[in-house]
Protein backbone atom coordinates (compact mmCIF):
# COMPACT_ATOMS: atom_id res chain seq x y z
CA UNK A 1 0.00 0.00 0.00
CA UNK A 2 1.38 3.44 -1.17
CA UNK A 3 1.75 5.90 1.55
CA UNK A 4 -1.25 8.04 -0.17
CA UNK A 5 -3.14 4.93 -0.01
CA UNK A 6 -2.29 4.32 3.92
CA UNK A 7 -3.00 8.12 4.55
CA UNK A 8 -6.97 8.10 3.16
CA UNK A 9 -7.94 4.39 4.84
CA UNK A 10 -9.78 4.51 7.50
CA UNK A 11 -8.30 4.18 11.41
CA UNK A 12 -10.20 1.62 13.96
CA UNK A 13 -9.57 1.70 17.30
CA UNK A 14 -10.72 -2.27 18.38
CA UNK A 15 -11.04 -2.49 22.29
CA UNK A 16 -10.57 -6.03 23.95
CA UNK A 17 -8.76 -7.16 20.84
CA UNK A 18 -6.42 -9.74 22.24
CA UNK A 19 -8.77 -12.63 21.80
CA UNK A 20 -12.14 -13.86 20.57
CA UNK A 21 -14.26 -11.58 18.61
CA UNK A 22 -11.94 -8.37 19.34
CA UNK A 23 -9.38 -10.43 17.45
CA UNK A 24 -11.68 -11.21 15.09
CA UNK A 25 -12.46 -7.89 14.07
CA UNK A 26 -8.86 -6.61 14.25
CA UNK A 27 -7.49 -9.18 11.59
CA UNK A 28 -10.84 -8.73 9.39
CA UNK A 29 -10.02 -5.16 9.41
CA UNK A 30 -7.01 -5.15 8.60
CA UNK A 31 -8.00 -7.42 5.60
CA UNK A 32 -10.49 -5.03 4.44
CA UNK A 33 -7.58 -2.22 4.19
CA UNK A 34 -8.45 -0.64 7.42
CA UNK A 35 -5.73 0.95 9.52
CA UNK A 36 -6.38 -0.81 13.13
CA UNK A 37 -5.76 0.47 16.64
CA UNK A 38 -5.77 -2.69 18.69
CA UNK A 39 -6.02 -1.95 22.60
CA UNK A 40 -6.39 -4.42 25.41
CA UNK A 41 -4.91 -4.97 28.48
CA UNK A 42 -3.02 -8.16 28.28
CA UNK A 43 0.64 -7.07 26.10
CA UNK A 44 1.65 -10.55 24.88
CA UNK A 45 -2.07 -11.82 23.80
CA UNK A 46 -2.03 -8.60 21.86
CA UNK A 47 0.97 -8.17 20.47
CA UNK A 48 0.41 -11.95 19.10
CA UNK A 49 -2.62 -10.21 17.56
CA UNK A 50 -0.91 -6.93 15.84
CA UNK A 51 1.90 -9.16 14.30
CA UNK A 52 -1.13 -11.40 12.87
CA UNK A 53 -2.69 -8.59 10.67
CA UNK A 54 0.00 -5.63 11.00
CA UNK A 55 -2.69 -3.88 13.43
CA UNK A 56 -0.75 -1.49 15.95
CA UNK A 57 -0.94 -2.53 19.38
CA UNK A 58 -1.80 -0.15 22.44
CA UNK A 59 -1.67 -1.37 25.48
CA UNK A 60 -4.50 0.25 27.75
CA UNK A 61 -7.42 -0.59 30.38
CA UNK A 62 -10.60 1.13 29.14
CA UNK A 63 -12.24 1.05 32.65
CA UNK A 64 -9.48 3.65 33.59
CA UNK A 65 -10.70 7.19 32.40
CA UNK A 66 -6.86 8.67 31.92
CA UNK A 67 -5.77 5.59 30.23
CA UNK A 68 -9.02 5.69 27.63
CA UNK A 69 -8.45 9.31 27.04
CA UNK A 70 -4.64 8.63 26.42
CA UNK A 71 -5.41 6.03 24.19
CA UNK A 72 -7.66 7.72 21.85
CA UNK A 73 -5.38 10.51 22.03
CA UNK A 74 -2.00 8.03 21.11
CA UNK A 75 -4.46 6.33 18.05
CA UNK A 76 -5.39 10.39 16.61
CA UNK A 77 -1.51 11.25 17.40
CA UNK A 78 -0.36 8.33 15.72
CA UNK A 79 -2.64 8.22 12.71
CA UNK A 80 -4.01 11.17 12.07
CA UNK A 81 -7.67 10.32 12.42
CA UNK A 82 -10.13 8.28 13.94
CA UNK A 83 -13.32 7.05 12.03
CA UNK A 84 -14.37 3.91 13.74
CA UNK A 85 -14.50 2.76 17.96
CA UNK A 86 -15.08 -1.05 18.25
CA UNK A 87 -16.01 -1.61 22.16
CA UNK A 88 -15.41 -4.68 22.93
CA UNK A 89 -13.92 -5.31 26.55
CA UNK A 90 -15.66 -7.34 28.48
CA UNK A 91 -16.14 -10.42 31.60
CA UNK A 92 -18.71 -12.58 32.43
CA UNK A 93 -18.48 -13.00 37.03
CA UNK A 94 -21.41 -15.08 37.45
CA UNK A 95 -23.80 -15.44 39.98
CA UNK A 96 -27.81 -14.67 40.76
CA UNK A 97 -28.87 -11.55 42.38
CA UNK A 98 -28.47 -13.57 46.00
CA UNK A 99 -24.70 -14.90 45.37
CA UNK A 100 -22.76 -12.32 42.98
CA UNK A 101 -20.58 -10.47 45.18
CA UNK A 102 -20.23 -6.49 44.84
CA UNK A 103 -17.37 -6.90 43.80
CA UNK A 104 -18.05 -9.06 40.85
CA UNK A 105 -20.90 -6.67 40.65
CA UNK A 106 -18.75 -3.99 40.27
CA UNK A 107 -16.18 -5.29 38.52
CA UNK A 108 -18.63 -6.41 35.90
CA UNK A 109 -20.38 -2.97 35.08
CA UNK A 110 -17.46 -1.36 34.90
CA UNK A 111 -15.83 -3.34 32.20
CA UNK A 112 -19.05 -3.92 30.17
CA UNK A 113 -20.98 -0.67 30.56
CA UNK A 114 -18.25 2.00 31.92
CA UNK A 115 -16.05 0.78 29.31
CA UNK A 116 -18.58 1.95 26.64
CA UNK A 117 -19.43 5.30 28.21
CA UNK A 118 -15.19 6.22 28.29
CA UNK A 119 -14.32 4.76 24.75
CA UNK A 120 -17.51 7.03 23.68
CA UNK A 121 -16.61 10.13 25.71
CA UNK A 122 -13.34 10.21 23.85
CA UNK A 123 -13.67 9.20 20.58
CA UNK A 124 -17.25 11.22 19.65
CA UNK A 125 -15.43 14.35 18.73
CA UNK A 126 -12.94 13.01 16.52
CA UNK A 127 -15.62 10.87 15.26
CA UNK A 128 -17.81 13.70 14.44
CA UNK A 129 -15.32 15.42 12.70
CA UNK A 130 -14.82 11.85 10.31
CA UNK A 131 -18.67 11.07 10.33
CA UNK A 132 -17.37 7.95 11.96
CA UNK A 133 -19.31 4.69 13.64
CA UNK A 134 -19.46 3.57 17.19
CA UNK A 135 -20.12 -0.22 17.54
CA UNK A 136 -20.69 -1.96 20.66
CA UNK A 137 -20.25 -5.49 20.95
CA UNK A 138 -23.42 -6.69 23.53
CA UNK A 139 -25.01 -9.79 23.90
CA UNK A 140 -28.12 -11.70 23.67
CA UNK A 141 -27.95 -11.54 27.63
CA UNK A 142 -29.75 -8.08 27.26
CA UNK A 143 -31.96 -9.00 25.66
CA UNK A 144 -33.21 -12.48 27.22
CA UNK A 145 -32.57 -12.63 30.76
CA UNK A 146 -30.62 -15.19 31.36
CA UNK A 147 -30.32 -17.21 34.99
CA UNK A 148 -27.19 -17.15 37.12
CA UNK A 149 -25.64 -14.14 35.27
CA UNK A 150 -27.53 -11.41 36.56
CA UNK A 151 -24.82 -8.89 36.66
CA UNK A 152 -23.16 -9.68 32.85
CA UNK A 153 -27.45 -9.49 31.63
CA UNK A 154 -27.59 -5.81 33.17
CA UNK A 155 -24.53 -4.48 31.94
CA UNK A 156 -24.73 -5.81 28.21
CA UNK A 157 -28.42 -4.07 28.35
CA UNK A 158 -27.20 -0.92 30.16
CA UNK A 159 -24.50 -1.08 27.21
CA UNK A 160 -27.20 -1.46 24.36
CA UNK A 161 -29.11 1.25 25.69
CA UNK A 162 -26.01 3.85 26.32
CA UNK A 163 -25.29 3.21 22.81
CA UNK A 164 -28.73 4.25 21.39
CA UNK A 165 -28.09 7.39 23.62
CA UNK A 166 -25.55 7.70 21.35
CA UNK A 167 -27.36 7.39 18.58
CA UNK A 168 -29.96 9.66 19.41
CA UNK A 169 -27.56 12.67 20.28
CA UNK A 170 -25.03 12.42 17.16
CA UNK A 171 -26.62 11.43 14.79
CA UNK A 172 -27.85 14.72 13.60
CA UNK A 173 -23.75 15.18 13.70
CA UNK A 174 -22.74 12.65 11.27
CA UNK A 175 -22.39 9.88 13.70
CA UNK A 176 -24.06 6.26 13.81
CA UNK A 177 -23.83 4.34 16.85
CA UNK A 178 -25.38 0.90 16.40
CA UNK A 179 -24.75 -2.63 18.61
CA UNK A 180 -24.30 -6.01 18.07
CA UNK A 181 -25.68 -9.11 20.11
CA UNK A 182 -23.96 -12.37 19.67
CA UNK A 183 -25.36 -15.12 21.13
CA UNK A 184 -22.79 -18.45 21.72
CA UNK A 185 -19.77 -17.42 20.00
CA UNK A 186 -16.93 -19.59 19.96
CA UNK A 187 -13.95 -17.36 21.70
CA UNK A 188 -11.84 -18.34 24.81
CA UNK A 189 -14.02 -16.77 27.33
CA UNK A 190 -17.10 -18.98 25.92
CA UNK A 191 -14.39 -21.97 26.30
CA UNK A 192 -13.95 -21.57 29.47
CA UNK A 193 -17.64 -21.41 30.54
CA UNK A 194 -18.12 -24.70 28.76
CA UNK A 195 -15.78 -26.51 30.85
CA UNK A 196 -17.58 -24.79 34.14
CA UNK A 197 -20.86 -26.29 32.76
CA UNK A 198 -19.64 -29.81 31.97
CA UNK A 199 -17.54 -32.13 33.60
CA UNK A 200 -15.58 -34.37 31.44
CA UNK A 201 -17.35 -33.32 27.43
CA UNK A 202 -14.91 -32.04 25.13
CA UNK A 203 -15.90 -28.38 24.31
CA UNK A 204 -17.97 -29.81 20.75
CA UNK A 205 -20.08 -31.75 22.96
CA UNK A 206 -20.77 -28.95 25.87
CA UNK A 207 -21.24 -26.06 22.36
CA UNK A 208 -23.47 -28.88 21.31
CA UNK A 209 -25.89 -28.80 24.34
CA UNK A 210 -25.83 -25.28 24.56
CA UNK A 211 -26.43 -24.55 21.40
CA UNK A 212 -29.24 -27.36 21.00
CA UNK A 213 -32.36 -25.14 20.74
CA UNK A 214 -30.70 -22.62 18.49
CA UNK A 215 -32.10 -22.97 14.85
CA UNK A 216 -28.86 -23.28 13.40
CA UNK A 217 -27.87 -26.00 15.90
CA UNK A 218 -24.27 -24.66 16.69
CA UNK A 219 -22.34 -21.68 18.07
CA UNK A 220 -20.76 -18.63 15.99
CA UNK A 221 -17.27 -18.34 14.68
CA UNK A 222 -15.25 -14.90 15.85
CA UNK A 223 -15.16 -14.22 12.60
CA UNK A 224 -18.85 -14.10 11.94
CA UNK A 225 -19.51 -11.99 14.54
CA UNK A 226 -16.32 -10.08 13.22
CA UNK A 227 -18.26 -9.41 10.05
CA UNK A 228 -21.43 -8.12 11.40
CA UNK A 229 -19.26 -5.22 13.47
CA UNK A 230 -17.20 -4.37 10.55
CA UNK A 231 -20.61 -3.98 8.33
CA UNK A 232 -21.67 -1.80 10.80
CA UNK A 233 -18.49 0.36 10.77
CA UNK A 234 -18.63 0.86 7.11
CA UNK A 235 -20.60 2.80 4.24
CA UNK A 236 -22.56 0.00 3.31
CA UNK A 237 -24.78 0.53 6.66
CA UNK A 238 -25.18 4.38 5.88
CA UNK A 239 -28.79 4.65 7.34
CA UNK A 240 -28.41 1.86 9.99
CA UNK A 241 -28.14 3.74 13.47
CA UNK A 242 -29.63 3.29 16.91
CA UNK A 243 -29.85 -0.59 15.70
CA UNK A 244 -29.77 -3.63 17.58
CA UNK A 245 -28.54 -6.68 15.44
CA UNK A 246 -28.19 -10.35 16.87
CA UNK A 247 -25.52 -12.22 15.36
CA UNK A 248 -27.29 -15.49 17.05
CA UNK A 249 -28.08 -18.31 14.73
CA UNK A 250 -31.73 -17.35 15.41
CA UNK A 251 -31.49 -17.92 19.30
CA UNK A 252 -33.52 -14.82 20.06
CA UNK A 253 -36.30 -16.28 18.22
CA UNK A 254 -37.17 -19.09 19.96
CA UNK A 255 -40.80 -19.70 21.56
CA UNK A 256 -39.78 -21.19 25.05
CA UNK A 257 -43.03 -22.57 25.47
CA UNK A 258 -43.22 -24.64 22.47
CA UNK A 259 -39.43 -26.01 23.29
CA UNK A 260 -41.01 -28.96 25.04
CA UNK A 261 -42.96 -30.58 21.53
CA UNK A 262 -39.59 -30.76 20.06
CA UNK A 263 -37.11 -31.81 23.20
CA UNK A 264 -37.79 -33.81 26.55
CA UNK A 265 -36.99 -31.15 28.98
CA UNK A 266 -35.33 -31.92 32.05
CA UNK A 267 -33.62 -29.39 34.77
CA UNK A 268 -30.60 -29.99 35.62
CA UNK A 269 -29.90 -30.55 39.32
Amino acid sequence: MTQTDQSDSRVLLVAGASSGIGAAVAVRGAQEGARVAACARRAEALRAVADRCGATPYVADVTVRDEVEELVAAVVRDHGRLDGVVANAGILRPGGLLEVSDEDWDATLRTNLTSVFLLARAALPHLIATRGAFVTVGSIAALRAPGGASAYAASKAGAGMLTNAIATEFGPRGVRANTVCPGWTRTEMADEEMREFTDGASLDEAYAQVTALVPQRRAARAEEVADAVLWLLGPRSSYVNGATLTVDGGTNVVDAGYVPFEFSVVPRA
